[in-house]
């Protein structure tokens, strides 16, 4: 029996946060304050299945951000970055 993974990669998230950024955050980078793993955004697990969005970090699986979209409000949660890099436009 072959074990299929129950998530996607950060790409599957990546429309929702251009949505929300305005830029390509796959290329972002963020650093887990779990465990301290530098990892792009797009190497991120992404759990879709949920009512929101979850990106875990692919070291130590702590929530990096929760994204959640209500008909009136979008609701981010990245507390669990240290801090979160962007490529600066050229």
């Amino acid at each position: 029996m072959t074990h299929t993974p129950d998530h996607l990669d950060g790409n599957a998230a990546a429309g929702d946060l251009e949505s929300l950024f305005g830029a390509d955050m796959t290329t972002a980078s963020a650093q887990c304050r779990g465990c301290g793993r530098r990892t792009r955004l797009a190497e991120a697990h992404a759990y879709l299945g949920g009512p929101g969005t979850v990106l875990r970090c692919p070291g130590c699986q702590g929530v990096l951000l929760r994204l959640v979209r209500s008909p009136r409000d979008v609701w981010l949660d990245a507390a669990g970055m240290d801090h979160l890099r962007l490529p600066a436009p050229a």
